[in-house]
């Protein structure tokens, strides 16, 4: 461990965390792929199994559903045991998960790998916050949220085409055979690459370390906080009003996301009338703004705290802007009677919902401490919930007549996550320690 030594060059030089921020990427982009792989098979695995919209709702939700109730025991594994071993498990585990999916029969199959699917998987999101609090400093933690669910939307945008393209020639099946694959070989490589600490990486420089750690006022590095505490302490999580709030602030959300997620291309093909392979091209225009935003929006809360130094409304601004923009886009969109003003207005809704995703993740890092992966964990679970409501209460509306109904009630939702934010979220007071979060 290099804490406590002096910095000997200028703070910043050296570029292994960026290393670090390439290899989450690609676990991000890994992750959407995946996760939008049975949304875009939907069309043929309903056609071959006769299953009806209400069906394929139960069916995406269960993912879903074993995500939100691991999501804590999946941060606070990744708190015990470190990012290293934790997310090389969870991505070789999805390898065995995806290729069992080609082999479900029916319902309860595809049910039961979906639901297995989203238990292995609630702990990567959680415990990749652990591993960017290590490497990042503060004033980068918003960007490189921002950066890492661009590209975890990004493998949403090209998910629908690749997808497309596959099905056509060799069935849906071989969709699930290629994420497995390159699952696995992410595993071996992030074992190979990375360490749980900056401190404990050989390429990483003391310049480099005392940007991310900090320095003391004799030029010292700091510690880094690592000791393994036995117990986390869940009393003081669950009563304190700021851990709620992220919780239902990330409800509304993720509500509104698995829309995009889950119903895009059903609602393309279906409703909109467009063929499988319009749906494959049109599918990606919403996912592809979503990059967008998740690196604007990331880029804009880190480039707010510098310009201010007021981490309150550097989060509080950027969320409350997403939350109202995409309520504003996806009322037009549900409404046209033209398809492709629908697209675009989905597009627009889509870039705004994702410039929340990088002051949503920035706050467990502020708030959270040595917890952050437990704290992100209960954010994540609470807004999995919304997730897992999302596409069966879509499935219900949608056979009961209206497409239109469904999106109201995410703009809704969305209406109160601005409100939550403006009236409840502080991201300078710590869930952990009384009084205000001063340093990283």
């Amino acid at each position: 461990m290099r804490g406590g030594q002096f910095a000997s060059e200028p703070a910043g030089s050296g570029k292994s965390r960026w290393m670090v921020l390439v290899l989450l990427c690609l676990m991000y982009l890994i992750t959407y792929l995946d996760r939008v792989s049975l949304s875009n098979a939907a069309p043929l695995i309903s056609q071959e199994f006769g299953f009806s919209k209400a069906t394929m709702g139960v069916i995406f939700s269960a993912f879903i559903w074993a995500y939100a109730l691991f999501q804590v025991p999946g941060g606070w594994l990744g708190d015990r045991f470190g990012p290293r071993k934790v997310l090389a498990i969870i991505m070789a585990y999805r390898t065995v998960i995806a290729t069992l999916t080609t082999r479900a029969m029916g319902f309860s199959l595809f049910w039961a790998f979906r639901f297995m699917l989203g238990a292995g998987e609630a702990g990567a999101f959680p415990t990749a916050t652990r591993a960017m609090q290590m490497w990042f400093p503060r004033q980068e933690r918003g960007f490189v949220q921002g950066v890492t669910h661009a590209a975890s939307r990004f493998g949403a945008a090209i998910g629908p085409p690749l997808a497309v393209a596959m099905m056509i020639h060799f069935g849906w099946r071989v969709v699930f055979y290629v994420i497995g694959f390159i699952s696995l070989v992410w595993s071996l490589l992030f074992s190979l690459l990375y360490r749980n600490t900056p401190e404990e990486h050989k390429l990483v420089s003391l310049s480099e370390l005392a940007l991310i750690r900090g320095v003391d006022e004799n030029g010292v590095i700091k510690q880094a906080n690592v000791q393994k505490r036995p117990t986390v302490p869940w009393k003081i999580l669950l009563k304190h009003p700021n851990m709620w709030a992220l919780m239902c602030a990330y409800f509304t959300y993720l509500y509104c996301l698995w829309i995009f997620l889950s119903w895009l291309p059903s609602y393309l093909v279906s409703y909109r009338g467009f063929t499988l392979l319009k749906m494959g091209s049109y599918a990606s225009l919403p996912l592809g703004a979503g990059v967008l935003g998740d690196a604007v929006g990331g880029w804009l809360t880190d480039f707010v705290l510098v310009k201010t130094g007021n981490i309150r409304f550097a989060r509080r601004s950027v969320a409350i802007m997403g939350m109202l923009g995409c309520g504003s886009f996806i009322l037009p969109a549900a409404f046209t009677t033209n398809p492709y003003t629908a697209v675009y207005c989905l597009a627009a809704a889509m870039f705004f919902l994702e410039t929340i995703i990088g002051p949503s993740w920035a706050v467990p890092m502020d708030i959270g401490g040595e917890y952050s992966g437990t704290v992100s964990g209960m954010m994540n679970m609470g807004g999995q919930i919304g997730g897992a409501l999302s596409p069966t209460v879509f499935g219900i509306l949608v056979a009961r007549g209206s497409w239109i109904a469904p999106f109201v009630v995410a703009a809704c939702l969305l209406f109160i996550g601005a409100g939550i934010w403006v009236f409840w979220i502080d991201p300078e007071v710590s869930v952990i320690d009384k009084g205000r979060v001063i340093a990283a």
